[in-house]
């Protein structure tokens, strides 16, 4: 299943913050759309994929839109006002894993 914790690991430019994710726990077959939200913010979103205890932390959205180049082409986020989202579209059996929100900081 996918994951989707309440509280972000802080790495690096993800900041902790009061917001509420959901849903927490998905299951889904490879080729479905995922679907994750996050609201409570103003500012923007980072969401961080975590496949396993003691793994790092990657970031695969920040700046609420935006996809490091590393990242597949699957993965898109959106904000809209303080509601941000995370989707992946045509999830594959490797997306398994730990998916955390926070407000993105830039500096």
């Amino acid at each position: 299943p996918i994951s989707s914790p309440l509280s972000s690991p802080s790495p690096g430019s993800l900041v902790q913050a009061a917001l509420t994710q959901t849903p927490s726990v998905l299951s889904m077959k490879p080729g479905d759309t995922v679907t994750i939200t996050s609201s409570g913010s103003t500012y923007s979103y980072g969401w961080v994929q975590q496949k396993g205890p003691g793994s790092a932390p990657v970031t695969v959205i920040y700046g609420s839109n935006g996809r490091p180049s590393n990242i597949p082409s699957r993965f898109s986020g959106s904000k809209s006002g303080s509601t941000g989202t995370l989707t992946i579209t045509g999830v594959q059996a490797e997306d398994e894993a730990v998916y955390f929100c926070g407000n993105w900081d830039s500096s």
